[in-house]
């Protein structure tokens, strides 16, 4: 379900499928980098120098992918180097807007009503999608990437020089294989699994989803049996990658997206793990539980028809956890 509004596409749920059912995401549109000096990154062009009050970052609350920036923001410190801007959690068929309402942070920018303004401003013949995060540069006015992935990467050691705490390393040069063979893993099977059961369209498409999905949470479970954190005995982002989808499993995906073989907190290991990362300092910050549970089941009109949001489950986060145990 979606539309076009002045040649670029809104959906309201992801706009692609295979002839058999199966979820496809599409891929992001603006793929540059900011480096410290200025010099090319691993994709797109260089020039994009990391500068304090340079950037500015467009985020909505429910959004897995969004929520992973503002987590490394918080986490390096970054709060006054880079600034912030909040859509509502209301995706409608106009896409992502500014609409007035509890926790929304308008656009400083260009007082954008929508956000598909910002990708039309970057580039006027834009007709993808409009996603979040946006990492927009305000000294060249236009957008340096909106792929998630590239953006937590910069600002994990790009901005050193003006985080507040840019001792801080989750990317380490000696764990970078590991990451990323973790990060390959979840990503498809679970970050983007859940949205591969949620809005299948086959009973084949989802079964196959859900089952990769669970044999993912399974081999979790076991590693996480054994370490403290997915890639040893220090958090990394592949801890932060995964905990956003953590998060919203049994307020959202177990119920909502059919994700119902079993609820997080069947899991001893991985339901201890994402109460120790919740509790991080920082990070609770970066989260907005409302703006998650209502944008999930009342923009998905085909999966909820009705848009009732549900009042459980009742989850306690701030539980003690008992990770340091592993390690010892």
């Amino acid at each position: 379900m979606g539309v076009m509004i002045e040649g670029v596409w809104h959906a309201v749920e992801p706009a692609k499928r295979d002839s058999d059912g199966k979820f496809k995401r599409p891929e992001t549109s603006f793929r540059n980098w900011i480096t410290a000096d200025g010099s090319p990154g691993p994709t797109g062009d260089g020039g994009f120098k990391a500068e304090p009050g340079r950037y500015h970052l467009y985020i909505c609350h429910a959004c897995p992918w969004a929520h992973r920036a503002m987590i490394f923001r918080a986490l390096k410190g970054l709060e006054d180097v880079i600034s912030v801007s909040v859509v509502h959690w209301y995706m409608a068929e106009n896409g992502w807007t500014f609409a007035p309402g509890e926790g929304v942070v308008p656009d400083p920018v260009m007082d954008a009503d929508y956000l598909h303004e910002i990708y039309k401003a970057a580039d006027a013949n834009f007709t993808g999608r409009v996603t979040v995060p946006v990492l927009w540069d305000l000294q060249t006015g236009t957008i340096v990437s909106n792929e998630s992935a590239e953006i937590i990467r910069m600002f994990n050691s790009a901005f050193d020089a003006h985080a507040k705490y840019p001792e801080r390393d989750y990317c380490p040069t000696h764990l970078i294989d590991e990451i990323d063979a973790v990060n390959e893993r979840v990503f498809h099977t679970l970050n983007n699994g859940v949205y591969k059961s949620g809005f299948a369209r086959s009973q084949e498409a989802y079964d196959e989803a859900v089952t990769a999905l669970f044999e993912t949470l399974d081999w979790l479970e076991a590693r996480l049996s054994k370490q403290r954190y997915l890639a040893g005995d220090r958090l990394t982002e592949a801890d932060w990658r995964l905990f956003t989808t953590l998060l919203r499993f049994d307020p959202v995906y177990h119920g909502h997206f059919k994700c119902n073989i079993r609820r997080l907190i069947d899991y001893p290991n991985l339901w201890n793990y994402t109460r120790e990362l919740y509790q991080v300092p920082g990070v609770t910050s970066t989260i907005d539980h409302t703006h998650i549970k209502t944008h999930y089941y009342s923009s998905h009109e085909t999966v909820n028809p009705t848009r009732i949001v549900p009042v459980g489950p009742d989850i306690d986060y701030l539980a003690p956890h008992n990770r340091a145990d592993i390690a010892a």
